[in-house]
């Protein structure tokens, strides 16, 4: 079943209406509002990009929070979907939203132990990212409830999670990423979101 952008914002005020906090939300939705104006400008440059795919997919990537727990959530998120009726491309977020360069141990505050979960692991590895779920990367990394640098994000990061083994691999790729993103535009991809400066 297709999951649109209306659909998906009303699963989170339906889930808003339960919430002891509701931080996640305003998070999942910033992230959705962002990607959608990234993948209108990657459109604009010949990119053939599902603006609207992309928007649900950051509104829903998330939603295993729905309990108020973190720890988990992305299985349950998963689960969630699934148990809605929703493709697995919609489902897929949730599994994906975390993780960089195909590794469950590319994720911040240190990670999962492979062992600790081999569907997740294993679905990772072997994945082929699309470019709304890269888009849904970029910006969980560069979104509270209001968007800014990837400098000062991972630094709220590290200051939340601490410093792990994994951090600095984590960082680098995060770099990466919007130099990815950076490069197809043509242009830093700062310059779609003047807000930025205003959150430094």
């Amino acid at each position: 079943m297709i999951l649109t952008s209306k659909e998906a914002r009303e699963l989170l005020e339906i889930e808003r209406k339960n919430a002891m906090d509701d931080r996640w939300i305003n998070h999942c939705i910033c992230v959705g509002d962002s990607a959608g104006r990234l993948a209108k400008a990657l459109n604009e440059k010949g990119y053939n990009i599902d603006v609207d795919k992309a928007i649900t997919l950051g509104y829903i990537h998330d939603i295993g929070k729905y309990n108020g727990e973190s720890r988990g959530h992305v299985m349950r998120g998963y689960e969630y979907l699934k148990n809605k009726g929703y493709d697995e491309e919609y489902a897929n977020i949730c599994l994906t939203h975390s993780y960089l360069n195909n590794d469950v141990t590319c994720t911040a505050g240190g990670g999962p132990k492979r062992e600790d979960n081999p569907f997740l692991t294993d679905f990772i590895e072997k994945h082929e990212y699309t470019i709304e779920e890269k888009i849904i990367n970029l910006f969980d990394l560069m979104c509270t409830t209001k968007i800014s640098t990837i400098d000062k994000r991972l630094i709220d990061l590290i200051l939340r999670k601490g410093v792990f083994y994994n951090t600095q691999y984590h960082v680098k790729e995060t770099y990466k990423l919007k130099e990815y993103f950076d490069n197809l535009l043509g242009y830093n991809l700062y310059d779609l979101f003047p807000e930025i400066k205003n959150n430094l």
